[in-house]
């Protein structure tokens, strides 16, 4: 099937990976993998977190919100690239391209500020743990998971229509595997230069924000622990938060890599595989980092598991 006609056709070319044709199978197979544990992996976290009492607490509340948005963010994302993957067409509607740009940036932006937030409870539970239950109050949690939501949807509507509101002049393919600000800005024949600095800025905000915050809360909970004399207390301590912090790490090292350097041509394709790592490989990661080590919820995993077993009629 030939591509579309640019001249009668409306939406956008996603380039992706096209100039390595032979990568494009082994990327197909690889993605429907993660995207299919990403799934499963999210799930379980939400169903545990639901199922377990044991579960019913700030921490997990603000997971299962991550792991919701997790794949979402994912789903945003993967479909539109496996269906260009698997033939010819690498189209994408007007209209798909705007909801994919709004939705993608606005699940980013809100798990910046979710991070950050989940940053704060390990900040109570670690420096505050007497006063714990009455700082994290589920009302003040669900306020501060819902302004987390509101804030990444604003500004992602913000930026969104300013972006498509810039003329193209008939430029229709995009240098990425799907419809981000940054590789959309050079489809545009104007000067761009206020709207790269407002991206950027935009992005500073949502992104260092965080990381202050988090940097903040981490140097509180370090000194803390330093004050507690035992190994065991310090191990316990910092195992309470060594599974966000591992996220933080990956999910900001890689984004902020990406949406504040500069710009250039050939870093195209290193920016499509950081791109890939941050929409694809973290949200499959990220159940993982919160499970292998840790005691509740795989104390909640054997629970359903047993319960499981003796809810199974016996054969015969």
């Amino acid at each position: 099937m030939e591509q579309k006609n640019e001249s009668s056709f409306a939406g956008f070319i996603l380039l992706g990976f096209s100039d390595r044709l032979q990568l494009e199978p082994v990327l197909f197979v690889v993605l429907l993998i993660f995207y299919v544990f990403t799934l499963l992996g999210n799930t379980t976290i939400i169903a545990l977190s639901y199922l377990d009492p044991h579960l019913h607490t700030p921490m997990y509340f603000f997971l299962s919100n991550l792991s919701f948005l997790d794949m979402c963010y994912t789903t945003s994302i993967v479909p539109q690239f496996l269906f260009n993957l698997s033939g010819e067409d690498k189209s994408i509607s007007f209209g798909g391209c705007i909801v994919q740009m709004y939705i993608s940036l606005a699940l980013g932006g809100t798990e910046c500020i979710l991070l950050g937030v989940m940053a704060f409870d390990r900040y109570a539970a670690v420096c505050r743990p007497l006063h714990y239950t009455v700082i994290m109050h589920p009302r003040l949690c669900a306020l501060m998971a819902s302004a987390s939501w509101v804030t990444g949807f604003a500004n992602s509507f913000l930026q969104t229509v300013l972006v498509f509101l810039l003329p193209r002049c008939g430029r229709n393919k995009l240098a990425h595997f799907f419809c981000e600000i940054p590789p959309f800005l050079k489809l545009v024949c104007v000067d761009t230069t206020m709207n790269v600095y407002a991206t950027f800025f935009a992005s500073v905000i949502m992104l260092l924000t965080p990381v202050s915050l988090i940097m903040f809360s981490y140097g509180w909970i370090v000194k803390e622990v330093l004050r507690i004399k035992s190994t065991g207390g310090q191990r316990k301590a910092f195992g309470t938060c060594g599974s966000h912090l591992t996220v933080v790490s990956l999910f900001f090292g890689t984004a902020i890599y990406v949406y504040t350097q500069p710009s250039s041509s050939d870093s195209q394709d290193q920016d499509k595989f950081m791109s890939l790592f941050y929409t694809v490989i973290i949200p499959m990661t990220n159940p993982l980092i919160y499970t292998l080590r840790n005691r509740d919820v795989n104390g909640a995993i054997k629970k359903v598991r047993y319960f499981g077993r003796t809810l199974t009629p016996d054969d015969g």
